[in-house]
């Protein structure tokens, strides 16, 4: 019998689904995701923290892809490129 899962799992399980039906980004080069880039990405008016992560829900001093490596430990799996606006 599995051990019900922590609300962390939980959380992680939950994004992960969310996720599965969006499209994803093309793959990511060895560098990792470029935050300015993602959809999920936002500036927050806080000195102490300005970047943060609409998806992860979390503000930075750092880059959130660059805290979700340092935490973590592997690179960002919620990046979703923004839409390129159709040219005229």
């Amino acid at each position: 019998m599995k051990a019900p899962l922590s609300r962390y799992e939980r959380i992680l399980l939950n994004r992960t689904q969310m996720t599965l039906d969006k499209p994803k980004a093309p793959a990511l080069n060895a560098k990792g995701p470029n935050c300015w880039q993602c959809r999920h990405f936002a500036v927050s008016h806080v000195p102490s923290s300005p970047y943060a992560c609409r998806a992860m829900g979390f503000q930075s001093r750092l880059l959130p892809a660059l805290e979700v490596l340092r935490v973590d430990g592997q690179f960002c799996q919620l990046f979703h490129a923004k839409e390129q606006p159709i040219s005229r």
